[in-house]
């Protein structure tokens, strides 16, 4: 069984104890917005769009996609220098060299989101389509990370954790295309790069909430039996006389 080590709080020694099958459940989880970038990754996403609005205010389109080049290069150093996942810190600036660079073939501000709103779209219509089909895309996810050894969908409860989370998820996808659509379409860069951030960090952080929330109930509800049955076997690998 998975032990953990905690400081005896009479001394400097250390005590072994046993951790409960429980946590395997949250550090799973805790791990899924760590490999998102953590919080801090939403609020770096919001920088670079916040650079290209404000320059597109006083600047040319050509200064305008330069200067944002250059805050995603620089926001990627930082964030490599901090220690960040590379894939977490490159991925960012890839994001803002296709947009910038759908920027310069078109010639027109707005379509700096185009890449965006279309990834909405595509996001919308599979979580919706996976609920739909009764495999919720954030129980997927779950059972893979858990090596794909559970017949989830199942089970009520967790489906239906699964269903609420990826229904979630579907809501706010849903809800950027919509509202980032009709401003493409009366073509106001400004305020594109507002809903951009409004509806980013705080609708995320909630997703993600839930999507926590998921996935500690599917583990609580089919990890644990998995965790018993190592118990009974023991140390000896053979189960006791009952």
């Amino acid at each position: 069984m998975a032990k953990l080590q905690q400081q005896d709080p009479t001394g400097d020694d250390h005590m072994t104890v046993p951790a409960s099958p429980s946590d395997a459940g949250p550090a799973r989880a805790d791990a899924m917005v760590a490999r998102m970038g953590g919080r801090k990754g939403f609020v770096y996403s919001a920088v670079p769009v916040v650079v290209f609005v404000t320059a597109n205010l006083f600047l040319s389109l050509a200064m305008t996609i330069t200067v944002a080049l250059l805050a995603g290069a620089v926001l990627m150093v930082f964030r490599l220098l901090r220690g960040e996942r590379w894939t977490s810190a490159v991925g960012s600036l890839v994001g803002v060299v296709i947009a910038a660079g759908i920027v310069a073939l078109t010639g027109s501000a707005k379509n700096y989101f185009a890449l965006g709103i279309g990834a909405y779209l595509a996001g919308f219509v599979i979580t919706l389509g996976s609920v739909l089909v009764r495999r919720p895309a954030t129980g997927v996810i779950w059972n893979f990370v858990h090596g794909r050894k559970y017949r989830w969908w199942t089970d009520r409860r967790v489906l239906r954790a699964h269903a609420v989370a990826t229904l979630a998820a579907a809501c706010v996808l849903g809800a950027r295309f919509a509202v980032q659509l009709s401003l493409y379409i009366a073509d106001n860069t400004s305020a594109l790069g507002v809903a951009r951030i409004a509806m980013g960090t705080p609708l995320s952080a909630l997703v993600v909430l839930v999507i926590v929330w998921a996935f500690r109930r599917s583990s609580k509800q089919l990890a644990p039996k998995e965790a018993d049955t190592d118990e009974g076997i023991g140390d000896t690998g053979h189960k006791p006389a009952e």
